[in-house]
């Protein structure tokens, strides 16, 4: 069987929990829009999890909306799929096998993080499996991963997080993004507003946007409640657009997946995404930033 995930922490724990309960030959790492767009080839060896439905796929596990941007799953569909923190809790409940008990701690951070239940120190100190999820969070800007994605995946299976965040490989990143959290900071102060009570970030501004913890915005803007992230998709031919809400005031009661749907992309309740054409860019940047502040 061939899995396939996204490169984060959630991507990560669902492939630890999927591996040690299926035979998995590979791992392919893609982006969910690659399946709303049919941008990857999914067959019907492959297990997909904390990604879109795809009718051809053996099994399913995700855990965020299902919107008219994807194809809805049939009610008989093999694998499982709840409105639950994070896909690893998903998975983690559907085969609710002693196997895999020793990962509930790892579980149980992953729900932490992938909803965004963090904490202040969390953010500015991060510790443990919450650390180990900033090395792999495409969204600060590391990249090119797949090789140290799959190296975590052994060693989180074979060793307990504080013998992990020893590894080098480890280290290095946490270290890496130490530093580059102080520069980042800055090109966020420069490239951020705030409307009422959402944070608009434009990094369209600038020619590369640096590394950094995604969560940084909210410290820098305690008042907000929500904010909305704008940078260039690769090769400037779309405009990637995040929404998220507040980890330190959450008093937003905006659906950001749904708002999201709307326009091509997905997400949950508490965060979205959506990459925008160009030529319609600029309007719909207008239409979801109206929608925020209608629904507070």
């Amino acid at each position: 069987m061939r899995l396939v995930t996204r490169g984060d922490l959630d991507g990560l724990t669902s492939a630890v929990l999927i591996s040690t309960m299926e035979e998995i030959d590979s791992i392919e790492l893609i982006h969910p829009q690659d399946i709303t767009d049919n941008n990857f080839e999914v067959t019907e060896n492959d297990i997909l999890a904390n990604l879109p439905y795809h009718p051809k796929c053996a099994l399913w596990f995700d855990h965020h909306l299902l919107t008219n941007s994807n194809i809805k799953p049939p009610e008989n569909f093999k694998g499982n799929h709840a409105l639950s923190p994070s896909a690893a809790r998903v998975i983690f409940d559907y085969y609710a096998s002693d196997k895999l008990k020793k990962y509930e701690f790892l579980v149980q951070e992953t729900d932490r993080l992938d909803s965004a239940q963090l904490t202040l120190e969390d953010i500015l100190a991060p510790q443990g499996v919450i650390l180990l999820g900033f090395t792999i969070d495409g969204r600060t800007g590391i990249v090119q991963f797949k090789e140290y994605f799959m190296s975590l995946i052994q060693w989180l299976k074979s060793m307990p997080i504080d013998e992990v965040l020893k590894k080098s490989e480890v280290a290095v990143r946490a270290r890496f993004l130490k530093d580059e959290n102080i520069h980042f900071r800055k090109i966020l102060k420069e490239n951020s507003l705030l409307d009422e009570k959402m944070i608009l970030t434009d990094f369209r501004r600038i020619d590369e946007v640096p590394v950094g913890n995604r969560f940084l915005v909210y410290t820098l803007f305690p008042q907000a409640n929500i904010s909305l992230r704008l940078q260039w998709g690769p090769k400037k031919s779309f405009v990637a657009a995040t929404l998220g809400h507040s980890i330190i005031n959450r008093t937003s009661k905006v659906n950001c997946g749904e708002i999201c749907s709307q326009f091509g992309g997905g997400g949950h309740r508490g965060a979205g995404a959506v990459p925008l054409m160009l030529e319609y860019a600029e309007d719909q940047i207008s239409q979801i930033i109206q929608m925020v502040k209608e629904g507070g």
